[in-house]
Formats: C-alpha cells, structure tokens, sequence
C-alpha cells in the first residue's frame, strides 16, 4: 500500500478499490496537503463526463466508453513511475535525515557543555580542562571587556554581565551561580526609557548552577547564557534575572 499522500491521483482518477478509497479519505480528513491536492484534481471529472455525453463519432466507438474508469496502460505506467520516484526521494530524505540526527548525536556533548560551562577557578572533575576548551560561550565571556557583577542578598544568586558594543546593539554573555533548580528563568534587559527586552532564557536543571557544596561537577559550574538586545550600551539601565513566575533573582546595573 502506497503512501497516502502518494495516492491522490490514483483516488482522483477512481481506480483505488473500496477498502484503499476507504483508508484514503479518512487520511485525507486530516491532511491539508491531499485536500489541495484534490481540489487541484477535481477539474478533471466535470471534464470527463463533459466528454462522455458527447454525440458518438461516425465509425468509432463512443467516446463514452473510451473514457473508461480505468486509464489506460501508459496512465497507470506514469503514475506508477511517479510513486516509484516519490519513494525514491523520501528514502534519500530520510537518509540524509539521519545523517544529521547522528552528526547532533556526535555534536551533543559539546552542545551541553558550551551551554553549562565551567568556571576555571571552581573545583572540578578531571574533565574541566576539556570542558573549558569546548566551550565558546565562556570564551566569549573571557574575551569581553566590560563586565558588571551583583548578587542578591536574598537570594544569593550571583550574576556577572559581560557587554560588547554591536552594530545591532549590544552583545551580552552571562555567569550565572548559586542558581538552584529546577526552574525557567529569563534575562531582561531593561532600558533607561522603561522598556524592557528580553534577551535569552533557559531552564536550570535539578542541579543547579554554580553552587559550591552541589554533588556533582556539574552542579558546581557556572552556567554561561549568550544572547542579544537591540538596546545600544548607553541605552541600558539595569538587567533583571527574573524566573517564568515573575520571582527576581538577580538585578545587575548597567
């Protein structure tokens, strides 16, 4: 049995057997595609029984009959060829599908870990060298020039700022510690006219971020988000690091 959206033609043209039209139009109640589709095809039937009640033709069979519910062999042929080649693609699709599936198999640890990062004063596993070299987040903190700090009394989440001038705005890299989990959060840009944008969010894990006393390496690193606002540096007047329930964690001047 064909792919239903490969179907369409053949349902249109009225050679499926009971039980495929039957599979078909429950298919085709939910699929936009096949519906378009149709629609596109459904000229051909009003055409079709224009031609059938055509007067016959001196000598010829009548054209009625010519135009039988089955096509003719070359129809058949051609649609057969056209599922053939639709087959063909979706395979080679699929192929390169999981291709790529496999290089982010290959590529995920990396991925992590330029999301976590690593702070290269914490005591880490063995494994905090090659967690720093992969990961471009934390490099980019290093790199950056300015840099503002400010933790919260209450709280006793630390942030750490690092601001480069752009010419959309202005980039921003932020360390994150003592951030417990689990919890959505945001960082907010807002500006010294009141308007606020946000600039990135992410979830902290059951871990945590850059707690000292957490039970894994992980939990001890910092986490380094990376992100962007169309505020130029003088525009900005503080950030906020604010979780998705609207609790501040953290305010930072600018």
């Amino acid at each position: 049995m064909p792919n239903e959206h490969e179907t369409v033609g053949a349902y249109a043209l009225g050679i499926l057997d009971d039980a495929e039209a039957s599979a078909f139009e429950a298919h085709l109640a939910t699929c936009e595609w096949c519906a378009q589709q149709l629609d596109e095809l459904a000229g051909m039937e009003p055409m079709l029984a224009a031609l059938a009640d055509l007067p016959d033709a001196a000598g010829s069979p009548a054209i009625g009959e010519s135009l039988s519910a089955k096509p003719s062999p070359r129809v058949v042929e051609k649609l057969v060829d056209e599922v053939a080649e639709r087959r063909a693609r979706k395979r080679r699709r699929n192929f390169y599908m999981v291709a790529a599936a496999g290089a982010l198999i290959v590529s995920g640890p990396f991925v992590a870990v330029a999301a976590s990062g690593g702070d290269g004063g914490s005591g880490g596993g063995g494994n905090t060298g090659r967690t720093l070299a992969a990961n471009p987040v934390k490099d980019a903190f290093d790199k950056s020039s300015e840099k503002i700090t400010a933790t919260d009394p209450s709280t006793g989440v630390t942030a750490t700022v690092a601001l480069e001038d752009k010419l959309w705005g202005t980039e921003i890299v932020t360390e994150l510690k003592n951030v417990k989990g689990e919890q959505k959060c945001s960082l907010i840009a807002v500006g010294k006219n009141g308007e606020r944008e946000t600039v990135n969010s992410w979830a902290v894990t059951g871990e945590g971020y850059g707690l000292p006393d957490a039970a894994t390496d992980k939990g001890k690193q910092p986490l380094y988000v990376q992100g962007g606002a169309a505020f130029e540096r003088n525009q900005i007047d503080h950030f906020v690091v604010a979780t998705f329930d609207g609790k501040t964690l953290v305010e930072v001047d600018a």
